[in-house]
């Protein structure tokens, strides 16, 4: 079986006005733009044993789109490579897609600068090389979509990477849906009672009645999204069944699932993992100390905890001697129990002379994901005179969350002095003391 390695995340879900309306079976329909209906019906828990065993005979791939830049989200890395229960979130996508029977490929559309993100986020798994995605997420979606005609599938089905929580049910109704419609896209009604705004009042009601939240995957033919997106190039459109239908073709609705939520804030993000949290494992919590200091050489500048400041003297030491990174990476690696920094960064190695401590810092946050881990909280002291260390506390901390791609909520800055006391009194160096608090499986 070939699978395949490589586009802006769709929009919010969105209500969906229904301008044919038929409820029979479980499948209702959204008509075209040229007023042509379709209706499929089908179990809605998911296809039986026959159907999945005579589904392979179509080729069905799956497009993830996943080049935007999340904008929404803090400062850091896109939200789609942001880590969920130590994962990062594109990975749910690629996981569900790449275990299912009925597909065959699964192709990423991604951002040309997140090469290396995508390919640590598929570690382990075959997909098929990335597709570079455009400057907005229908240019992505056909790119995607042309970067599958060398070898093309017969229906396709096109997700949100920011949507985390696909299931093997949700892909079964898409891909039944396909049998007697020209695309399919998950729904869910509106419940909320909704209302038109103006000037901070309510200026109406909205009727809700046929009224549904849009989600993806949305699964069609491949040939006629691949004509509906040449068709509609710059026409700005909301998702793919939008683009279908303004090529006149008709959209399927199938039920969706109140799971199935996109993480587009960082709120979204704390929602999820706790949504994962009934389910997991209980794990055990881990504790490390780390202490590191180093002593004042000429210089302009000191780096500490990844941010440059301007200081009467420079950091002696043989990486960049970022001495709350270092301080912070001892603390993870003792909570793993997995030794110091030195035993992993050896000052007497060439490799790590004048080493940006950034890569010290995700060494031991990626030991913690592979542990099968998360880090839950990171607290550090950094201990002089001088420079100040209060006003980059901030940005220290969004620094720290960064390179380990957490909720900076999640990590603590602190600053004191020694009331001029010992080595760090009398200006001779700095000192940074730090703990760690992590989550593991529970041993068995």
């Amino acid at each position: 079986m070939q699978r395949t390695r490589s586009a802006e995340p769709i929009a919010q879900e969105q209500a969906v006005v229904v301008a044919s309306f038929e409820p029979l079976g479980p499948y209702r329909l959204l008509a075209s733009h040229s007023g042509h209906t379709r209706v499929s019906t089908g179990n809605p828990g998911g296809t039986s044993a026959g159907s999945r065993r005579a589904a392979p005979l179509r080729k069905t791939d799956a497009l993830i789109v996943a080049a935007g830049r999340g904008t929404r989200f803090d400062k850091g890395r896109p939200k789609q490579y942001r880590h969920l229960a130590g994962r990062p979130i594109v990975r749910y996508s690629l996981e569900a897609f790449t275990a299912h029977p009925l597909i065959r490929r699964v192709v990423t559309v991604i951002h040309p600068d997140d090469r290396e993100l995508f390919d640590a986020a598929c570690e382990g798994l075959d997909p098929a090389l990335p597709v570079a995605g455009g400057d907005s997420r229908q240019e992505s979606v056909l790119r995607g979509l042309e970067g599958l005609s060398a070898d093309p599938p017969d229906q396709v089905l096109i997700h949100d990477a920011a949507r985390p929580f696909l299931t093997a049910a949700l892909i079964d109704r898409l891909v039944a849906a396909l049998e007697k419609t020209d695309g399919a896209l998950p729904a869910l009604t509106v419940v909320d009672s909704l209302k038109r705004g103006a000037d901070g009042l309510v200026a109406g009601e909205v009727e809700r009645q046929d009224l549904w939240r849009a989600q993806t995957p949305q699964a069609f033919h491949y040939a006629a999204i691949l004509a509906a997106h040449r068709s509609q190039q710059g026409a700005a459109l909301t998702d793919d069944a939008a683009v279908a239908r303004a090529a006149g073709l008709s959209v399927a609705l199938v039920p969706g699932s109140e799971e199935n939520i996109k993480v587009t804030e960082i709120a979204d993000l704390t929602a999820a993992e706790r949504r994962l949290s009934p389910h997991a494992p209980r794990g055990e919590m881990r504790v490390g100390q780390g202490f590191d200091v180093h002593r004042f050489a000429p210089g302009d500048h000191v780096t500490i905890c990844g941010v440059r400041i301007e200081s009467f003297a420079a950091l002696a030491g043989h990486s960049d001697a970022d001495v709350g990174l270092h301080a912070l990476t001892d603390a993870l690696l003792g909570a793993l129990a997995a030794g110091d920094i030195g035993t992993h960064f050896p000052p007497s190695d060439p490799r790590w002379a004048g080493a940006d401590s950034a890569q010290f810092l995700d060494y031991a946050g990626r030991l913690v994901r592979d542990a099968g881990g998360r880090i839950v909280h990171l607290d550090t002291t950094i201990i002089c005179e001088e420079p100040k260390i209060g006003p980059h506390r901030e940005a220290m901390a969004g620094r720290i969350a960064e390179i380990l791609s957490i909720d900076p909520a999640r990590v603590s800055v602190k600053a004191t002095t020694t009331e001029r006391l010992g080595f760090t009194g009398r200006k001779e160096g700095i000192a940074a003391q730090a703990t760690a608090t992590i989550e593991l499986p529970q041993a068995t």
